[in-house]
This record gives C-alpha cells, structure tokens and sequence, in this order.
C-alpha cells in the first residue's frame, strides 16, 4: 500500500505525511540515545572512579564544534525560511553553510578522535572511552547522514523547486527537523562528556 504524498496537512493528524514520519522517526532515535544516556549514567554512578572528561578531553575543540552546531541549525532555519519567502538563491546559500558548518564539525571530531588514537587512547581503554567513542561516534554517524541528506537537497534533490516549490520545502523543512534533533543532541552530549 503507497501513502500519498498530501498537500494539505491530514485531517486526523493536523500533520503532513513526511512530518508525521520524521517525527515518528525522531521518536526512536530519542529512544536510541536515551538508552545510550542513561546506560553512561549508570556506570559514571556506579563506578568507584570515575575520570573528569575535561581533565581528559579536549574542552576547547569540543566548544568549537558547540558553536558550529548551533550555528549550523540557524542556518538550516534560514535556508527553510528563504524557500518560505520564495527565494531560492538565498537557499542555496544557507543550505550550503549548514553542510559547510556540519563538514567542519566532522573535520574537528577527526582531530580529536586522532589525537586520542595517537597517545594510545582507544574505545578499548577504559569504560570512559567505551561509552566516549560509542556516544560521539554514533552522533558522528548521524551527522554524516544529515550532510548527506542536506547535500541532496542542495544539489540534485533541489531541481524539485521548479516544478513542486511547496512540497520542496516540506522536505526542507522535514530535512531540518532532523538537523536539529543531531545538534539537540550534541548539546546534551558536551556538557555530559566534556564538563561533567
């Protein structure tokens, strides 16, 4: 059974059927890092002792990327808001800054991640590094499936704006709602890891 892609939003749901989907989605990826939260709490609790991440970690590099991240979503907002105002070429521009600031946040985390793997730090280390590296590694995933998602839409995916402008800027604004959700969590992951 095909779900017809709907203009109008549902009448049962108040909702379009893609943002249905992505906040269905976004449910389980809640689910997903809740879990993963909460079992890094458990241990930090139950360990005897426990290392202070900025006594180990890189504090400064892991505030830059804060900045970026966040900067990345204001970014996702205006290229939205620009196809809202019909205005294409400031899209453009917006989208790729987001992509731009999502590759920069990547390339920071590959210094870091390489200046553990240099001094012989590696997920195998302690528990620390374990929940560490499964945590920032798998958001490190997500953010790489919404550069990936946001270059479609920038590039190809964008030649959608010719023909269907609104249902184009549905799928922004449903590519943005995830974008979103992987700085939200970068925002929890900081201070969990880093200054706690």
């Amino acid at each position: 059974m095909q779900i017809p892609y709907t203009v109008a939003a549902r009448p049962d749901t108040g909702l379009h059927n893609s943002k249905l989907g992505i906040w269905l989605f976004l449910a389980s990826e809640v689910m997903l890092f809740g879990a993963l939260f909460s079992s890094y709490i458990l241990l930090r609790v139950a360990a005897p002792e426990w290392p202070h991440g900025s006594a180990i970690l890189n504090v400064p590099l892991a505030t830059l990327n804060t900045v970026v991240l966040i900067a990345s979503s204001v970014t996702m907002v205006m290229s939205w808001a620009s196809l809202m105002l019909k205005d294409f070429t400031k899209y453009r521009r917006y989208m790729g800054l987001t992509i731009v600031c999502g590759l920069v946040f990547l390339v920071v985390k590959v210094f870091e991640y390489g200046a553990k793997f240099s001094a012989g730090t590696f997920p195998g280390e302690d528990l620390f590094f374990a929940t560490y590296f499964t945590l920032t590694g798998l958001h490190g995933l997500h953010v790489v499936g919404g550069i990936i998602v946001n270059t479609y839409f920038w590039g190809p995916g964008s030649r959608m704006w010719n023909t269907e402008p609104r249902r184009f800027t549905n799928r922004v604004e449903v590519a943005g709602l995830y974008w979103h959700f992987v700085d939200l969590v970068w925002i929890f992951l900081f201070p969990t890891l880093y200054l706690l």
